[in-house]
């Protein structure tokens, strides 16, 4: 059964056959603002299984800490994030969790970027915790 989701308006809608190859957390300021929140939270997914219905617009974000160029694709329309991609796994689009239909398998594999998470953010012992991004 693929796994779907879709934008606010519904005007950007995806799908993906096999479940996602990695959750995890981003929490640094870029990912914060793009969210407006205090981190964004990630399900990786093989470029190659990810079909997009819609055209999402594309923000090429350069001003990062680690110096490299995140693509974050969002709905035009309703502004909703819905994936981004890092030349560091260039065939991995990593969906942005809250526009999953199902995210009950959502269970953090781990967290980056923790040098510049939120003071009152706590985060489980047990998940990997990288303080930049490797």
């Amino acid at each position: 059964m693929a796994l779907t989701g879709h934008c606010l308006c519904g005007a950007v809608t995806y799908e993906f056959p096999n479940p996602p190859a990695m959750y995890g957390v981003c929490h640094c300021k870029n990912c914060q603002r793009q969210a407006g929140s205090a981190f964004s939270t990630l399900a990786g997914v093989p470029k190659a299984e990810l079909k997009i219905t819609g055209t999402p617009k594309l923000y090429r974000d350069g001003d990062t800490d680690s110096g490299n160029t995140v693509e974050r694709y969002f709905c035009g329309d309703c502004g909703s994030p819905i994936y981004s991609a890092i030349p560091g796994q260039p065939d991995m689009a990593f969906l942005k969790t809250g526009t999953m239909d199902d995210t009950s398998g959502f269970a953090p594999m781990f967290h980056v970027w923790c040098s510049t998470r939120q003071d009152w953010v706590s985060l489980d012992d047990g998940v990997p915790q990288m303080e930049k991004q490797s």
